[in-house]
């Protein structure tokens, strides 16, 4: 049950960061539903490898990589999802950080 929570969420700030942040568009609830749902799943398959791979550059600048990371991963998310686009990296980092923040804040409630 708490996965379907997250969910509904992370969907909300997919919407959240398409109000807030140019150059993120969502076609409306159900196309921000399923870029919260791959990106759910890219995030549990791919991340941790590619975490593992910039294992160096992540520990030399202090895990702030990371934060590069999830904004590709989000701008990939957005070239898979039909009615979910991001232009560019720039919108892709600041909804990756929004969402970030978002399920930081999440798990700090749900945990």
């Amino acid at each position: 049950m708490s996965w379907l929570i997250r969910l509904v969420v992370n969907t909300l700030a997919v919407l959240l960061a398409a109000h807030w942040i140019p150059g993120i568009f969502v076609s409306g609830f159900s196309a921000a539903f399923f870029a919260a749902l791959i990106l759910g799943i890219i995030n549990l398959v791919i991340r941790p490898l590619l975490l593992l791979l910039t294992l160096p550059i992540n520990i030399l600048t202090l895990g702030l990589f990371t934060l590069v990371i999830n904004a590709l991963l989000f701008w990939l998310t957005g070239s898979l999802i039909d009615g979910f686009d991001v232009n560019g990296f720039i919108p892709a980092f600041l909804g990756a950080l929004l969402l970030t923040v978002v399920s930081w804040i999440m798990n700090a409630i749900m945990d």
